[in-house]
């Protein structure tokens, strides 16, 4: 699959590693959600992080900017990919859903998204993520994202969780970017930590603080590089 741009504003990531999607050994993930998805590319982080530990991993990304999941519903991409019937598992995000709309939003159209991944034969995950800085939302954000795993008995990748238990054992760690909601590059890497660990059951760490991507070269200091690693092996083991 190649990467496309949609026109106007909207942004449509779509991509894979370089295994065949007919490959029968390949763990196959279709990524669903808007720019805390696509910004710094995590799906193509999780790919580098299967590549290293030679696991072959196929995906593909449909995000766009400011979307919730009854948006993704509506367009009809997500459900027309979820058809093919090829993914294992589908990753689902929306915004930071800690205000009364996004929440109502984020229990009802996971729930309509795990019925349609699992009728294709597709187990539904959802990628917990993080409310903007300032806005101190961050339990409202944990708790709303459990509710709607527990609901759907769903996966849960919880990477905002993740992040604030780096906060805790060292307040300085850069996981937000200039806009102080989107991830910066740090704050990509230990999500899609949390996401690689969860989806193949295994621990993160040891893997690479350095690793090639689509778009350029990522170095993670490795000090900040082991303390997200244990902070994502634990938020996993967490019930």
């Amino acid at each position: 699959m190649t990467r496309l741009l949609l026109l106007s504003s909207l942004l449509l990531c779509s991509g894979c590693s370089s295994q065949s999607p007919a490959d029968p050994n390949a763990l196959h993930v279709l990524f669903i959600g808007n720019s805390l998805t696509y910004t710094n590319d995590l799906p193509a982080m999780v790919a580098a992080f299967a590549e290293s530990e030679n696991r072959p991993f196929v995906y593909e990304t449909i995000a766009y900017p400011d979307f919730t999941l009854q948006g993704l519903w509506n367009l009809g991409d997500a459900r027309r990919a979820l058809a093919t019937g090829q993914w294992d598992f589908m990753v689902m995000q929306q915004g930071p859903s800690s205000f009364a709309d996004h929440r109502e939003i984020l229990l009802e159209w996971s729930a309509r998204f795990a019925v349609e991944a699992r009728r294709n034969g597709t187990e539904p995950a959802l990628f917990m993520v993080w409310p903007a800085s300032f806005s101190n939302a961050f339990a409202a954000v944990i708790q709303v994202y459990t509710e709607a795993a527990e609901a759907n008995n769903a996966l849960l990748l919880p990477a905002g969780a993740a992040w604030l238990a780096a906060w805790e054992e060292n307040p300085n760690v850069p996981l937000y970017g200039p806009d102080d909601f989107h991830p910066s590059e740090n704050g990509t890497y230990l999500a899609a930590l949390v996401i690689y660990a969860g989806l193949f059951d295994t621990t993160p760490i040891g893997l690479p603080f350095t690793l090639d991507l689509p778009n350029g070269r990522l170095n993670i200091v490795a000090a900040n590089g082991r303390l997200y690693q244990e902070v994502a092996h634990d938020v996993l083991l967490t019930p």
